[in-house]
């Protein structure tokens, strides 16, 4: 039977196992290029069968939080070079994961990353509720600009590009970014998209970004070096779908057409429909199933890679364990003590709550030199 250690293919992306690092934003990137300490994290997290970075703007627009990296430009391709190499100096494989936040922003942000007070955008000019972080704190959602076709249009474009910069990066692949209430997401639902042309209306047109931003990255760089990741009905970022169970299934199957090599699913907003989608999706799936990393104890983790063993899914995706334990693979395996990370340095700030987790045997972990930035 198959277990959560062996290892995988998923298109062209070669598994050491089945535990995957789910994408983080760390807010740890200096403006929006990664640093040093990005190439030390993620190669002291090599171990996992799969590293999906932390959310990677595909444009200067598509930046919703402060010190998030990018790959739409040539100094930002340059900064990620070292981080490549260092995971796979350490034999990790890894994926860049391309997030535009779409209205999830504010224009003090990307004028403090020196791309000017630019307004989100969006589907339709819907306020979001609530605050965004921004570099001088929270501040109110503003009411985004609604996209026009040439602008989606043109949206597809930076996509497709900026999966092309991850691998003259030296990226494995990419994974597109459709869950959480960020722009993709945001044309699924039924209260952020209020379109009546191609781009909304029915569920048919509520899907069209998500499908052709999918294919032109496949174009881009081969179906099978895509992923995508999708929430269904979270209800993060302010979205509502009262039809996630027409939408998904319709979307999941026109995906699969094209041969993607993974779905990331996150099962959290409707876990009743991931059998579902299971039985429309032909490929690898990556599930990060609804008690996600709720239970820090064995019985959480444990419950979690039984899944493989079942048949649920070919592959499960851990977040905040893999913050404190950066061995975490090792501890899955020995059914050891597991760390909780220290939520208040998640965000931001320096080396601290970012690099500095041990191992279980108290030292960081052993890596090759890193290259040089």
């Amino acid at each position: 039977m198959t277990n959560a250690f062996d290892p995988m293919t998923a298109g062209a992306l070669k598994l050491r196992n089945r535990i995957v690092m789910a994408p983080m934003t760390r807010s740890r990137a200096h403006g929006t290029l990664p640093t040093a300490d990005t190439a030390t994290y993620y190669a002291q997290r090599a171990s996992a069968g799969l590293i999906v970075t932390e959310g990677t703007q595909p444009s200067a627009v598509g930046q919703g939080y402060p010190d998030t990296p990018g790959l739409h430009t040539a100094e930002q391709v340059a900064a990620w070079r070292p981080v490549t190499d260092a995971v796979h100096a350490a034999g990790g494989t890894i994926v860049a994961q391309l997030m535009h936040t779409g209205r999830i922003g504010h224009p003090s942000t990307t004028e403090a990353a020196g791309h000017g007070a630019l307004t989100p955008v969006g589907p339709s000019p819907v306020k979001a509720a609530g605050q965004v972080f921004t570099p001088t704190g929270p501040q109110d959602h503003v009411v985004p600009d609604e996209l026009t076709d040439e602008q989606i249009v043109r949206t597809v474009a930076d996509f497709a590009e900026a999966a092309r910069n991850a691998v003259a990066a030296g990226f494995d692949g990419v994974e597109i970014h459709g869950a959480n209430g960020y722009l993709l997401h945001q044309f699924l639902a039924g209260n952020t998209n209020l379109r009546t042309d191609r781009w909304g209306g029915s569920p048919e047109h509520r899907i069209r970004l998500t499908v052709e931003v999918a294919r032109a990255v496949a174009a881009a760089i081969g179906a099978d070096r895509t992923g995508i990741r999708l929430s269904p009905a979270n209800g993060l970022g302010d979205t509502a779908e009262a039809d996630h169970t027409t939408v998904y299934p319709l979307l999941v199957a026109e995906l699969d057409r094209l041969g993607l090599a993974y779905l990331h699913l996150v099962e959290a907003g409707a876990p009743a429909l991931t059998p579902v989608l299971r039985a429309a999706w032909s490929g690898t799936l990556i599930l990060n199933p609804a008690d996600a990393d709720a239970d820090a104890d064995a019985a959480g983790p444990s419950r979690r890679l039984g899944l493989i063993g079942d048949g649920g899914a070919d592959a499960v995706s851990f977040g905040r364990l893999f913050l404190a334990n950066p061995d975490l693979v090792a501890r899955l395996a020995d059914g050891a003590a597991l760390a909780e990370p220290d939520l208040s340095k998640a965000y931001g700030g320096d080396h601290r709550g970012y690099t500095d987790y041990p191992a279980l045997d108290g030292t960081l972990p052993t890596l090759p030199p890193l290259p040089t930035l």
